[in-house]
């Protein structure tokens, strides 16, 4: 998922990153007023998770890499605003200190992972958590990372610094995706559950009375 530098153009890249500051500077601003006391160290405890798990991945034709996301299980347990700036977190200290995807690319790969998968991904568990959380972690995670593979595959199609078609970027992060998110979707839900069960408190909507 994780984009290197000069696949994108130099345009898009730039306009990707005034998309992506602006976004989360609004979600700064509302995840601000959702941060209570008893809600910090779930924050600090959920990006390092993500973030460990997002330094395992592999490559997949067409110059990107597939691996756990982590965006729609933050956005589950933290909500949207603070799930993206967890990832985004996440995504810029993986660029700049480990070169895990480009710097010049830098906003596009928010863009993908800490925008678009937290927001879709905590939209389809709301719609669908009536019919059961644990289903509805796993379809939230498993279609917002297909999402964000689509958007990424756009991009990379769109670009003229790129060897591929559309048709061709699009197909290969859709479909990729389509079938490498189901382990998304898994352990999404299997922590998920986990979590649900060992600390109800965390579920969404409670309010954590306990440190984590």
């Amino acid at each position: 998922m994780h984009i290197p530098d000069g696949y994108v153009d130099l345009p898009l890249a730039v306009a990707l990153a005034v998309a992506s500051v602006v976004v989360l500077a609004v979600a700064a601003r509302r995840g601000g007023d959702e941060l209570t006391d008893a809600r910090a160290p779930l924050l600090g405890v959920v990006a390092a998770g993500v973030f460990a798990a997002q330094m395992l991945n592999w490559p997949i034709p067409g110059g990107t890499s597939a691996h756990f996301v982590g965006g729609a299980f933050s956005a589950i347990l933290l909500g949207p605003h603070l799930g993206a700036l967890c990832v985004a977190t996440v995504v810029v200290i993986q660029s700049l200190v480990f070169g895990d995807g480009g710097v010049v690319v830098l906003g596009a790969n928010v863009f993908n992972m800490a925008i678009v998968q937290v927001y879709v991904g905590y939209a389809v568990y709301r719609v669908l958590s009536p019919v059961g959380d644990v289903r509805a972690a796993f379809v939230a995670g498993w279609l917002s990372i297909t999402a964000a593979a689509v958007t990424a595959g756009v991009q990379l199609g769109l670009s003229s610094a790129f060897a591929y078609e559309l048709t061709t970027t699009v197909a290969i992060m859709g479909v990729g995706h389509l079938l490498l998110g189901l382990v998304e979707g898994a352990i999404t839900a299997v922590v998920y559950r986990y979590l649900a069960d060992a600390r109800p408190d965390l579920r969404p909507g409670a309010d954590p009375e306990v440190s984590v």
